[in-house]
C-alpha cells in the first residue's frame, strides 16, 4: 500500500525552478530517502508535501489526501522535523511536546500520555523538566523527532535528520530510525547529502536540479556504476599490465602510479590475482561501489563539489535553460 503519492509535482520562485516533474510513490513502513547536494530540490519537495509551500504545478496525496484540496488532513497526517532546530529553548522538554500537543488538538490526558511515551522512545525522559537550551545538539534533535511523532503520525518526513551532529550521535538517531519504523509502524521520508547515511533507506531517489535522476534500492543504484575496482601497486608496470590482459581477459587501467582493474566479486579474485603475480606486487586493495559513485556517474560531479555551489549551480542552471 502507497502512503505517498507524487505526480508530476513542480515549483517556480519567479525564474527559478527549484523542483521539476517529481514524480514518485512511497509505500506504508518505507524509509525513502531523498538523495541530493543542498539545494537540488529536497527540501522543497518536502515543504510542498508537508502543505507548507504550494506547488505550481502537480499533484501529490498523503495518506490519501490532497496536499493542496486538503491541508488540514494532511498536517494531521504528517510529522516534519526541520533542518533547522524550531525549539523554544526558553521551555522545558515537557513544555514544548505539550504546546505541540495543544496545536494538534490531543486530548489533555491522551496528550499526558503520548508525552510520557515519546520522551522514553527517545531516552529523554529523565530531562523532560529540563530547559531545551542545556541540551546537547543531538539531544534536541531526538526532542524534536519525539515532538514530531507527538500526534501518531503515518509520516515523518526528517529535513536533514542528522546534519551538524558528530558521528556518535549519527548512528544513535538512526538506530532509533529504525527501531521506531519497526514499533510504531511510520513511514518515514527523509532528505540527505551524507551517502552513509543515504544506506540506511530501502530506497533513494537521487536528485538534482530539481529533477530525479533515478530511483531505487542503494543496492541496485550501485550496481549501476560497475563492479569492484582493485587497485595494484606492482613493480614492471607495463608488463604486468599485459600480463592482467592476456591471462585473465580484464581491461586494466592506469591511476598515477597504480594499475585498476574492475571485477565482480573482487574479494574472491584478490587472492587469486596476488598469487599469480608473486613478488612483483607491492600492495592490493579493492574499492566497492559506493553512492558517491553512482551521483558522479549519474550527474558528472561529486556530491561534496556540488554541495559547495548548489545555489549558485542552480542558477547557472536557470540562466541556461531560459
Amino acid at each position: 500500500m502507497n502512503i505517498i503519492e507524487v505526480n508530476h509535482l513542480h515549483k517556480k520562485y519567479k525564474a527559478i525552478t527549484a523542483v521539476e516533474d517529481v514524480s514518485l510513490v512511497v509505500g506504508q513502513k518505507e524509509i525513502f530517502g531523498f538523495l541530493g547536494p543542498n539545494g537540488a530540490g529536497k527540501s522543497t519537495t518536502i515543504k510542498m508535501l508537508a502543505t507548507l509551500v504550494s506547488p505550481t504545478a502537480g499533484t501529490a496525496l498523503i495518506g490519501g489526501f490532497d496536499i493542496v484540496k486538503q491541508p488540514n488532513q494532511v498536517r494531521q497526517t504528517i510529522g516534519l522535523v526541520f533542518q533547522e532546530t524550531t525549539l523554544d529553548e526558553r521551555l522545558t522538554a515537557s513544555e514544548n511536546l505539550f504546546f505541540h500537543g495543544m496545536l494538534y488538538n490531543v486530548g489533555r490526558q491522551t496528550l499526558s500520555r503520548r508525552m510520557g511515551e515519546v520522551l522514553e522512545m527517545v531516552d529523554l525522559g529523565d530531562r523532560k523538566n529540563d530547559l531545551v537550551k542545556t541540551f546537547s545538539g543531538g539531544m534536541k534533535r531526538r526532542l524534536e523527532i519525539a515532538r514530531g511523532l507527538l500526534h501518531y503520525p503515518g509520516v515523518l518526513f526528517l529535513d536533514e535528520p542528522t546534519v551538524g551532529l558528530d558521528p556518535q550521535t549519527r548512528n544513535r538517531i538512526w538506530t532509533f530510525i529504525h527501531q521506531l519504523r519497526q514499533r510504531e509502524n511510520i513511514t518515514i521520508f527523509m532528505t540527505t547529502h551524507y551517502m552513509d547515511e543515504a544506506e540506511h533507506c530501502d530506497r533513494i531517489a537521487i536528485i538534482d536540479h530539481g529533477r530525479i535522476v533515478t530511483l531505487d534500492t542503494p543496492e541496485n543504484l550501485k550496481k549501476m556504476v560497475g563492479g569492484d575496482i582493485i587497485t595494484l601497486s606492482v613493480t614492471d608496470r607495463e608488463r604486468v599490465k599485459s600480463h592482467i590482459i592476456e591471462k585473465f581477459g580484464l581491461p586494466v587501467k592506469e591511476s598515477g602510479q597504480h594499475l585498476q582493474v574492475e571485477v565482480p566479486g573482487g574479494e574472491t579474485f584478490i587472492p587469486t590475482l596476488a598469487v599469480d603475480l608473486g613478488e612483483r606486487l607491492r600492495s592490493i586493495s579493492m574499492h566497492r561501489p559506493t553512492l558517491d559513485d553512482v551521483f558522479l556517474k549519474l550527474t558528472g560531479k561529486a556530491i561534496r563539489e556540488e554541495s559547495a555551489g548548489a545555489w549558485s549551480g542552480m542558477r547557472v542552471h536557470m540562466r541556461g535553460r531560459r
